[in-house]
Formats: C-alpha cells, sequence, structure tokens
C-alpha cells in the first residue's frame, strides 16, 4: 500500500498537511482501488449465520394469527424469533417511544417487521422470511400530509414561533399574496445500504460492526433489548458507504434484530438489507405541505408574514420533532421576517417512519420563502434578485423570528461577488432577449442564497469527545467519537492534531470510532463533525502540550514561552531537536504522551414553549446563480450552468470541502429535481429501485460548474482553526435551479405569473407549470 500523496504544496519548511491544506482523504486510494473495508466485506467468522426479517403487507392493521411454520421448515434456518422472544425492551424510540424492533399486535406501515429469521446463507434467510402466513384486521389508513391534517393526526405535538403581531402586518401592508407548495421527500441511496455484523462475546455480551452514523445509540439500544447493562456491548464503526442522514437513527434497528438472534443461536449474525428491502424498510427526507400568506409594500420588503410547514413523519416520532423545529428555524432563511408566525406540524401516517437527511428539514423550511420571494418579484414585475436583496437580515434587521441575532452577517457581499463573478446581470438581459426569439426554448435564471444553523437543535447533543495517544517513535494515533462516512472527517480532524504538534500528517493515523474508546458520543450530523470532534482532539493535544511544555521547561532551564513546535522541530530555547528524539526523550522522563478530551458548543440555549431563544452557535452561509433551459413542449430541461460562493470560514481542508459542496449542490439538486418517491393509495411504496428513483447522473450536472470559497471570512465564534460547517449548507444550493425552472417558464407570461411548481420538479410538473402559465396568459387576453 502506498503513503497517501499530498494534494497541495504547502510552504517550505512547514509540517506538511496541516489545516488549511487540500490533503487527500485518508481512504481515497482504497476507495478507488477497490480495498476499503465495509460491512459486507469484512471476513466472515466461524458459524456465520445471515439474517432478513418478514414484514407488514398492510399499511395500518390488526395481527389476528401468525403462522411460522413454512418459515421455520425452511431450508438452512436456524432460527426465528418474534417480538416475544425479545428479553429487554422491545421499544427501541431514539428520542421518543413508538418503534417496536418486532411488532406485537399492531402494524402501522407497509415494509414493519414482524419476525425475525436466522439462516446460513442471506439467500435462504431471504427466500425463509417471505413464506409466512398471516391473517389481518385492516385498519383505516392515513398516508398523505393531508390527509393527517385532515384528521388531526400528529407523533408530536405542534409548535409556533411569533414576533409581534403578523395579522395586523399582513392586513396593513400594501400587497398581499398566499401560496402553498407540496415538497417531495427522498431516498437516501447511499452506495452501501444498511447493514451490521454480531458477534456474541465470551462474557456474555456482544460486538456490533454497524454502519453507523452513531455508535453509541446502537451500543445503547443492542444492550437494552438483550436486558444488558450498555457496557456489554461495544459498537465499531471503521466507515459507511454514505450515510446522509439515513444512518443516524435507521442502522440500529438492524443491529438489535441481528444482536437478538446472536443472543437465539450463539452465533456471530450478518444482516444487510437488499436495495429493494431497505428502501421499502427505512425513512426518507420528510416531504413537506407547506403554506404562506405575507404582506409586503410597494418596494417588496416584507412587512408581515404567516408561514406553515407540515411534513409527514410516518408511523413514529423518530428525529421528526427536531427535524420540523429545523425547518421552522429556516423558514425564514436568509431573510428578515419582521412580524411573524412560523407554526410546525409533525403529521403522523402510516408509511415509514421518516428520519434524518442532509439539512434535517432546513431545506424544506427554506422553500416556502423562496417561493415567496420569486412570487412576490413576479407580482411587482421587478428582478427576484432584487427582492432577496432588499429582504435580507441587515443592521438593524438582524434578530430572527425566532430570537437569535445574526451576528456576523456575510450574505450581503458574498451575494455582491456571486453577482459580479456570474455576470448575473448581463446574463438576465441576455436570457431575456433570447427567450423573446425562441417560442420553444425558454432559458431560466436564478440566484439564491443559504442561511443555515450550525449546531444540534436538541442541546445535549452538542458535546464530543477524543482521545489521542503518542508513541514513542512519534507517531500519533487519534480516536473520537465521529464516524466516517466518504465525507472526510477523519482527514481533517488528523490535520488539526497534526497542526497542534506541528507535524506532519503522515504522522498522525485515526483509528475505527469504538464506543469502549470514546464513550456517549453524539451522531455524526447537524454539519457538526468537524466543530465538535476536531475541538474535542483539540482539547485532548493541549493537555498533552502543556504537560511536555513543562518538561522542556524545566529539563533544559528555559521559561516556556521559548518552548516552540515548529515543521516537525521542538525549539526550547537554543535547543533544537527532532519531534521524534523530544517525544523518546519525554517518554524516559515519564511525561504523559496520551490524553482525552472533551468540547461542549458553547451559548447555545432554547425555550420551545415561547419559541425563542439561540439554538445556533452560528450560521454558514452560501449562495448559487443557476441557468437552465427548459423545452415548453414536452417539460425536459437542462441545467447549463452554475456558479457557487460559498462562506467555510477558514477551511481545515480547500480540497475536502470543495468536493462536499458540489456533491451537496447535486444531490439538492436531485432533491428538487429527479428524485420521485412514488406511494399506491394504499401507502405501498413503488419506487424501490435505481430503475424506478432517479438519483441525478453524469448527464444531469451542470457542464459549466463554477465552485469558490468566499475568502478572508473567518468565523468570529471560536470553532476549530476559526473554520466554517460544510457538510449540509451546499444541499440547499439546490433550490436555485428550481426557482430558475420557475423563471423560465414564468417567461411565457413576459414574467407576469408565477408559476406553481412543486417539488419534485418532473418534466411532467415543469409542463403542468407550462400549460396553467399559458391559461393565465390567455384569461389576461381574454380580459377574464
Amino acid at each position: 500500500m502506498r503513503k497517501l500523496p499530498l494534494n497541495t504544496p504547502t510552504p517550505a519548511h512547514s509540517a506538511l498537511g496541516v489545516v488549511g491544506t487540500g490533503v487527500e482523504h485518508d481512504s481515497a486510494w482504497l476507495h478507488t482501488s477497490g480495498q476499503a473495508r465495509y460491512i459486507d466485506d469484512l471476513p466472515a467468522p466461524e458459524g456465520l449465520l445471515h439474517a432478513a426479517v418478514g414484514h407488514s403487507e398492510q399499511a395500518h392493521a390488526r395481527i389476528l394469527e401468525m403462522d411460522l411454520s413454512r418459515v421455520l421448515a425452511s431450508p438452512g434456518v436456524v432460527a426465528v424469533i418474534t417480538a416475544a422472544d425479545v428479553p429487554g425492551h422491545l421499544d427501541i424510540g431514539p428520542v421518543f417511544p413508538g418503534d417496536p424492533v418486532l411488532a406485537q399486535d399492531t402494524v402501522e406501515h407497509i415494509g414493519q417487521p414482524l419476525f425475525a429469521v436466522a439462516a446460513t446463507s442471506h439467500e435462504a434467510a431471504r427466500k425463509a422470511a417471505r413464506k409466512a402466513i398471516v391473517n389481518y384486521q385492516p385498519l383505516e389508513a392515513v398516508i398523505t400530509v393531508q390527509d393527517a391534517l385532515e384528521h388531526q393526526l400528529f407523533v408530536r405535538p405542534g409548535r409556533r414561533q411569533q414576533r409581534g403581531d403578523p395579522d395586523q402586518a399582513i392586513a396593513g401592508a400594501r400587497h398581499q399574496l398566499k401560496g402553498q407548495q407540496h415538497i417531495g421527500g427522498q431516498e437516501h441511496f447511499y452506495l452501501e445500504g444498511q447493514a451490521c455484523l454480531v458477534e456474541p462475546t465470551e462474557d456474555g455480551g456482544m460486538f456490533v460492526h454497524t454502519s453507523s452514523q452513531h455508535p453509541s445509540e446502537v451500543q445503547k439500544l443492542v444492550a437494552e433489548v438483550l436486558g444488558l447493562p450498555i457496557h456489554c456491548v461495544q459498537a465499531e464503526v471503521r466507515r459507511m458507504g454514505g450515510g446522509f442522514g439515513g444512518k443516524e437513527t435507521q442502522a440500529a434497528p438492524l443491529a438489535c434484530v441481528a444482536a437478538l438472534l446472536a443472543r437465539v443461536t450463539g452465533c456471530p449474525v450478518k444482516y444487510r438489507l437488499s436495495r429493494s428491502d431497505d428502501m421499502v424498510q427505512t425513512g426518507k427526507r420528510h416531504d413537506f405541505f407547506n403554506t404562506y400568506h405575507i404582506g409586503f409594500d410597494d418596494s417588496g420588503l416584507i412587512k408581515g408574514a404567516d408561514l406553515m410547514v407540515a411534513g409527514r413523519c410516518g408511523y413514529s416520532p423518530d428525529l421528526s420533532d427536531a427535524i420540523v423545529d429545523r425547518a421552522m428555524f429556516h423558514a425564514c432563511n436568509a431573510y428578515y421576517l419582521d412580524q411573524a408566525r412560523v407554526v410546525g406540524h409533525r403529521c403522523k401516517t402510516h408509511t415509514v417512519s421518516n428520519t434524518a437527511f442532509r439539512g434535517f428539514g432546513g431545506p424544506q423550511g427554506m422553500m416556502i420563502i423562496e417561493q415567496a420571494m420569486d412570487d412576490i418579484a413576479r407580482h411587482l414585475g421587478k428582478d427576484p434578485l432584487d427582492i432577496r436583496k432588499l429582504n435580507l437580515f441587515g443592521p438593524g434587521r438582524d434578530v430572527s423570528h425566532y430570537g437569535q441575532t445574526i451576528e456576523q452577517q456575510v450574505l450581503p457581499e458574498l451575494i455582491a461577488q456571486l453577482e459580479r463573478s456570474s455576470a448575473y446581470r448581463q446574463r438576465r438581459q441576455e436570457i431575456i432577449a433570447l427567450n423573446a426569439r425562441n417560442p420553444v426554448l425558454k432559458r431560466g435564471l436564478a440566484l439564491t442564497p443559504v442561511q443555515f444553523g450550525i449546531s444540534f437543535t436538541a442541546k445535549h447533543l452538542n458535546q464530543a469527545g477524543a482521545l489521542v495517544h503518542i508513541y514513542t517513535d512519534g507517531s500519533i494515533q487519534v480516536n473520537h467519537g465521529g464516524t466516517e462516512m466518504g465525507q472526510g472527517l477523519y482527514i481533517k480532524v488528523a490535520q488539526v492534531v497534526a497542526t497542534a504538534f506541528q507535524v506532519d500528517v503522515a504522522r498522525v493515523k485515526v483509528s475505527a470510532t469504538r464506543t469502549d474508546k470514546v464513550p456517549n458520543t453524539s451522531p455524526t450530523a447537524a454539519s457538526s463533525g468537524s466543530d465538535l470532534n476536531g475541538m474535542a482532539a483539540l482539547d485532548a493535544c493541549e493537555k498533552i502540550l502543556g504537560g511536555l511544555t513543562a518538561f522542556a521547561s524545566s529539563h533544559w532551564n528555559v521559561q516556556e514561552e521559548h518552548v516552540r513546535l515548529h515543521a516537525n522541530q521542538v525549539h526550547i530555547g537554543d535547543h533544537c531537536l527532532s519531534w521524534e528524539d523530544f517525544i523518546q526523550t519525554a517518554y524516559m522522563h515519564r511525561i504523559s504522551l496520551s490524553s482525552s478530551g472533551f468540547y461542549a458548543t458553547p451559548k447555545i440555549h432554547y425555550d420551545h414553549d415561547a419559541g425563542q431563544g439561540r439554538p445556533f452557535l452560528y450560521y454558514t452561509n452560501s449562495a448559487a446563480c443557476s441557468e437552465v433551459v427548459v423545452d415548453t413542449l414536452t417539460g425536459e430541461y437542462r441545467v447549463l450552468r452554475t456558479d457557487i460562493l460559498h462562506d467555510a470560514g477558514r477551511s481545515l481542508n480547500p480540497a475536502i470541502d470543495m468536493g462536499q459542496i458540489e456533491g451537496g449542490f447535486i444531490q439538492g439538486m436531485g432533491w428538487l429535481t429527479t428524485e420521485e418517491l412514488v406511494y399506491s393509495a394504499e401507502g405501498r411504496l413503488l419506487t424501490t429501485g435505481p430503475a424506478t428513483y432517479k438519483i441525478p447522473a453524469v448527464s444531469d450536472c451542470p457542464p459549466d460548474l463554477r465552485v469558490a470559497l468566499l475568502k478572508d471570512s473567518p468565523n468570529h465564534e471560536a470553532t476549530v482553526f476559526h473554520s466554517k460547517a460544510v457538510g449540509e449548507p451546499p444541499f440547499m444550493l439546490g433550490i436555485s435551479v428550481w426557482s430558475a425552472l420557475r423563471d423560465a417558464v414564468s417567461s411565457l407570461s413576459d414574467y407576469r405569473f408565477s408559476p406553481p411548481l412543486d417539488t419534485p420538479a418532473t418534466p411532467e410538473r415543469v409542463l403542468n407549470a407550462v400549460t396553467e402559465t399559458r391559461r393565465w396568459v390567455n384569461q389576461q387576453e381574454n380580459g377574464q
């Protein structure tokens, strides 16, 4: 295996790969050569069995009878378990109850596990699971958000955030508009599906290899279903083949099922889902139904706003309470809403329980205000960018509707820079001229901002631990609570440690995330992986450095301020030692070369009852300008060009961050354009694989994609080396494509009509928008 090279040269006489340089992902060569090990690549332990579950074929029903005799008699079957065989907790809800590991008396979605099978092969287990005979008594099933609102059926109580008197402000405004939108869900479609491998240990515990963003939750829930103390279970995550939020809570049920089977059989058990089973049995991004009622003046400045966001949560709470909260927080996106009300509903439906997905509700919340911005512009005959810029947070208008002050206002200058670099004004005029000449192909252009809050909205999750060891040859090993799902967290934390000790990053190795090294970890989510785990690792380094500095000062009889680390060397007054010689000397003098570290995000607080507080430490900002062309005869379209400017603060690794921005944008574009989840009237998912569910392909990407990081914009908060989060915010840049599609269709009305366009904006929906726009034009021409 070759040594990982560095992509970006560093200044002479400096340690290689420190923070701020574009270091290659630590597993890049393993990924591209096929040598990276995922759960299904691990060597099979002796006696390995394979798991599968039999699942419900009804969306909502009572279980009258379940005959498993044919399952037990199926070739290769070793054991079958039901809810009655669970020795500990049956409910494995991650935050609130409502998620039985196996259904007991009632089923609440098609795909809900009823029983589990252990067999000698993956195929044998799946075949056996299909042989059960289950009799149901069907019950009324609620499938859509609108049905849930009509039935007043919710998984958690609704909440409200309000400032001032929005009703009076809207009533007194010169102009008023109302609107609504349906925002589709999204399948995570990680390349590695849900998988785990559970091995019984000699002391009656379990060792769990899991593809999870939250190994501590897997550890806890496995212990609870088995009726064991948590210390009897260890969970390990080396890497995931993608997560995107889909492995924050949804990996734990597999581990619990496998652990129950391992307990019954005494054998190791692997459980991995096929793509179709994965799509049927695991949660998605919440689809939303949103509405707005706004009042504004002749310039387009919003005076009052009444917004509603309602998410389809599925049959159980899962993380929906926090997800709809985040949708409410981001319903204003980057805009100041003076007199405002935001109401959020957590709708219960008899579908799979929806869960975390990149952006965690924020994208769905942003969509309603971005639609309103376009609608105001069409109503007043103005450029949508001017309306957006007019309503941005700014001096004297810097407090959100939930009470947080926007302390670092980056967007006005960022948008101005992107407006210039993308030649927005010039291209706007060119597009108007092109559209006037071509009756069929219409171009659209939109520049949309993103202001995304960084922190877990559940305050207790904003903590992290780390463990740093220096060995006697000067090499360094790090373990922390964050998980690696391809996003480059491990290499970023390695760079933080290398920078702290001023050594080459090649000296630093980050080991697999394990619950017996760093306990009680938070999920790797909320764009906080680098912020939390980088700071925890830095805390451990600073503790070690404190001891090393004191030793050097005493041993060489110099003041501590004369001890300095630089470029793999330690300068102590007039002495200079190599890093490895210094570490060997410290070891011989019995100086500690190991420490744990800890970090808890400061300043954050939020009162859910009052709907006011500071839920975020800071905000990450970005903007995208996208151009599209629409065939108005078919509704088909292409994205021609996208310009992106993103504020990453002092980037820990610009190369990794650029990759995250590009990937996030494409994934967000896919959510709003091609990725459509289709359910039958009975609640059965019909899009269960790549033949029917379309993630963006290479041909869907803009042929002209220009991405840049905002320069000279360090984080004002004391984050790790004043960097800013990058994981989720780029996802919402895809909104610019959706807005550009509306712009193109609106050109048919000379930009006087704002066409309805629910998402995903498939060619069929775009063609419907074209039809509605032409109908409006005809009505205007006929004086109707």
